[in-house]
């Protein structure tokens, strides 16, 4: 049975990877900052709270990734914990930059000192690349983060890709465009337009306040893509690879689907200019032809339809 450790475990992709690795006879221990039953909706959503091993640690703190590495001896690690916010930040830039960075050097030097045969999965993100100049994306395209959450991510993939050249550990990033499902937090963009139609629906919200929506991002969906993540931890090689659907989507386009679908007027849409972000980008998609290639994952969802089943359980599970 193979051992695998799995950080910000309570949010959207460490609980399905751990749905997932679970089905593969894994055996999970999940990392959080503080195990208070509270954190722990979405493991309980997906009926595995209670096969998951909790560990409070933080990142931070070196010597507690020491003790946790030498005592699970774990054959993977893979690292979800952040502050993924892009709007957030903007208004915090020094503790995103901070955590998002030093949190992976300090599994990457752990793993280094304690087990440098553990295989590691870093969660990098499409906005390390920022104002492109030619789309699609693909691995090598060049990188102009304009947000500090895409600086974070941006250093903290090099500092990876350095790790792996220079130590010769088997460190891998994914590079995951947008991907969303029922167990997003409430702040990003896609689970905010759905619950905010589904209560303006039921007369409990007057309107949607958004920013700029004439820009598009490619969007997936989360059960799928961690599917890709464990697949780039079973390969001989240690690489990086560009998760996406391969497309963008505008989103209006998504707003006034959602509205059309719950049945609310669109007028019920308020663009607010105070919601803009100082820095944005204008449309972004990736190539996971690499990934379907040299992985063998397959991706073919229209996002359109992931929406329906978003909204599906939205109704099913909300008041």
């Amino acid at each position: 049975m193979k051992t695998a450790i799995i950080t910000g475990i309570t949010g959207q992709d460490g609980a399905y990877l751990s749905r997932f690795l679970l089905g593969k006879n894994y055996r999970i221990i999940g990392l959080s900052r503080c195990c208070d039953e509270k954190i722990l909706d979405r493991l309980n959503y997906l009926g595995i709270a209670d096969n998951i091993t909790l560990e409070e640690c933080d990142l931070l703190d070196f010597s507690s990734i020491m003790r946790l590495l030498s005592l699970y001896q774990p054959d993977e690690v893979y690292n979800f914990a952040a502050q993924s916010s892009v709007g957030l930040s903007f208004s915090q830039p020094i503790e995103t930059i901070s955590f998002n960075t030093i949190s992976v050097l300090n599994l990457l030097e752990a793993v280094r000192t304690v087990k440098p045969d553990t295989r590691l999965y870093q969660a990098s993100s499409s906005e390390m690349f920022g104002k492109v100049s030619s789309l699609p994306i693909v691995e090598n395209s060049i990188l102009h983060p304009v947000s500090p959450y895409a600086i974070s991510k941006a250093s903290a993939h090099w500092t990876v890709v350095n790790y792996r050249e220079s130590y010769k550990l088997f460190a891998c990033c994914g590079i995951c465009f947008n991907h969303e499902s029922f167990l997003r937090n409430r702040d990003f963009f896609i689970k905010k337009v759905i619950t905010a139609t589904i209560n303006i629906s039921r007369g409990k919200q007057d309107s949607l306040r958004v920013g700029n929506i004439d820009i598009k991002r490619d969007f997936g969906y989360s059960p799928k893509y961690v599917e890709a993540m464990y697949l780039m931890m079973q390969q001989d090689t240690p690489d990086d690879y560009v998760i996406c659907s391969g497309r963008s989507i505008s989103l209006r386009d998504i707003i006034y689907h959602v509205f059309d679908r719950v049945g609310v007027d669109r007028n019920r849409l308020v663009v607010d200019q105070t919601y803009f972000r100082p820095n944005e980008i204008t449309d972004i998609y990736g190539d996971n032809r690499k990934a379907r290639t040299v992985l063998n994952w397959s991706y073919d969802i229209n996002f359109m339809d992931i929406l329906d089943l978003l909204i599906e359980e939205e109704n099913k599970n909300t008041l």
